[in-house]
């Protein structure tokens, strides 16, 4: 139960901090400390553990910090920061053998019920995407200054359920602007395959090698069948059980791509004979790309960082180099999407080239499917 509860606690803290949530990640990794530290002087009961006394008390000052920091966010994290700072006390009285029994049973009974409602809770509202469960209002409220309010966006950040918000986004990627752009997968960085100039401009923003080739977006298959590729039988049913979605195939390339559109990109997307295609399952990206044609497309992060996951992530970390953000709040996946190299699908199937949110085993699963057909 120690090392159970300390690693869930651990874990939460990564998460967190994977969400740039500073604070949560904080405050969950000195809980894991917290709880473990006090599960081992329980363990240790019979052995001296006045070492532990100190540890306890600099967990009762740094929590007390983790506390008023919480009394912003809402009323469940406050609570459980109040029962952290309980349960350290009981830390301490046990450290100087003076820790009444009745006492430490409803301190972890009432850290039990916070802790089970607080998860239930940010678990049915993450899966409704609705406040189901109330995890109540931030009791301390910081007023910005008017200056802070006023001070202006690095870039056009429109908002993605506006109509003239994508419209704004069109008419800067259809000028040769990159932009980024919501994905069903992370956030991206997206730039007309019409404009080359934005293709390069991509790969300086990101400080990207440039033998790392960008794959393509496109709306929907019939763009693809339009285009007439020498595509098999098999690679169409293929692709036709896996878009629109988060799976991305390589292709062999050729001058079939300047019929759908790409234009003076073709030598700036893919390689010089393969190229990834990806139909995105997000309507307001789709609709994005109907209105300027198939976009060059790489994840919206500095190269080998973790990938933006809110489009609060984009602005911060590259809107002073972009012309625009479209703003669409958090992504649908934390990870990238899943690369298969389909160039010999014919001769000897397909191989993954990047695991992403679409596992590998479910990906060959439906590959198995289509080929027995």
């Amino acid at each position: 139960l120690i090392l159970i509860g300390g690693f869930v606690q651990l874990l939460a803290g990564f998460l967190a901090f994977r969400k740039y949530d500073h604070l949560g990640g904080a405050a969950f990794l000195t809980f894991s400390a917290l709880w473990s530290s006090y599960g081992v002087t329980r363990v240790l009961s019979a052995a001296n553990t006045e070492g532990f006394t100190a540890g306890s008390v600099a967990f009762l000052v740094l929590n007390a910090f983790l506390v008023i920091l919480a009394s912003s966010f809402n009323v469940v994290l406050l609570c459980l920061t109040l029962a952290m700072e309980l349960l350290t006390v009981c830390f301490l009285l046990f450290t100087l053998e003076n820790l009444p029994l009745p006492f430490e049973i409803v301190v972890l009974s009432v850290l039990s019920i916070i802790c089970f409602y607080g998860a239930a809770a940010s678990l049915t509202n993450c899966m409704f995407g609705k406040d189901l469960l109330m995890v109540g209002p931030p009791l301390l409220t910081v007023q910005s200054s008017k200056k802070d309010r006023e001070d202006p966006l690095p870039c056009v950040c429109p908002q993605s359920h506006l109509t003239s918000g994508l419209r704004t986004i069109a008419e800067l990627l259809n000028t040769g602007a990159v932009c980024g752009v919501p994905t069903d997968t992370v956030y991206a960085l997206a730039a007309s395959c019409k404009h080359p100039e934005a293709i390069e401009k991509v790969y300086r923003i990101k400080d990207r090698p440039q033998e790392k080739p960008i794959c393509i977006f496109i709306s929907n298959l019939e763009q693809l069948r339009a285009a007439a590729p020498p595509i098999s039988p098999l690679l169409w049913e293929f692709m036709e059980n896996v878009y629109p979605g988060g799976v991305g195939c390589i292709i062999r390339k050729g001058e079939w791509l300047k019929k759908l559109g790409v234009g003076a990109g073709y030598s700036r997307v893919g390689t010089q004979d393969s190229i990834m295609i990806r139909v995105p399952d997000l309507t307001v990206l789709v609709h994005l790309i109907d209105m300027t044609g198939p976009l060059a497309i790489t994840s919206a992060n500095p190269s080998g960082e973790v990938d933006s996951t809110h489009h609060d992530m984009v602005i911060s970390r590259l809107g002073h180099k972009l012309e625009g953000v479209l703003c669409d709040g958090e992504s649908d996946e934390v990870v990238a999407s899943t690369v298969v190299n389909c160039t010999k699908i014919d001769e000897s199937g397909i191989t993954i080239v990047r695991e992403g949110c679409i596992p590998a085993g479910k990906v060959m699963q439906i590959f198995e499917s289509v080929k027995n057909r």
